[in-house]
């Protein structure tokens, strides 16, 4: 079955413990508390198999609210005009774009990274993220950070 993925908000103390573990580890990661994968995982006791089947599947819920920076990333076929058609998406839903930066196209696709102030955000981003991965062109769509 395809399609857009699907994201739900669960209070930490509901989840399993290794989804709060794979998330403090990648915290470690982020902030450079741990160095590597290997470091993250022993200091949260969690395996690093159980790192990486989860790894990208979990992330943290930080309140997009009013104001708050969202990045976007995308993956875009490489012809005329589909950047442009997905920025209208974007601020068709409200969102301020604030940074673009795109990778040089290979195999027919380029890495766009957008970056979007939320406070006049109309749809959930749940929405949004639909909205533009079914956008014409649009091949993988994401959040990065938020």
């Amino acid at each position: 079955m395809s399609g857009p993925e699907k994201y739900f908000i669960v209070e930490a103390s509901a989840m399993p413990e290794v989804f709060r573990k794979v998330a403090e580890a990648k915290r470690l990661l982020e902030t450079g508390e741990e160095k590597t994968v290997n470091g993250a995982a022993q200091a949260v006791n969690l395996s690093r198999s159980a790192f990486y089947k989860y790894r990208d599947a979990v992330r943290p819920f930080n309140d997009m609210l009013h104001g708050r920076i969202v990045t976007f990333q995308a993956m875009l076929r490489d012809e005329p005009g589909i950047l442009s058609k997905a920025l209208n998406v974007l601020a068709g839903t409200g969102v301020n774009i604030l940074t673009i930066n795109q990778n040089i196209p290979t195999n027919g696709c380029a890495v766009v990274t957008m970056t979007a102030e939320t406070s006049a955000l109309r749809d959930s981003l749940e929405d949004v993220l639909s909205h533009l991965s079914e956008s014409e062109g649009v091949i993988k769509c994401e959040i990065l950070a938020g």
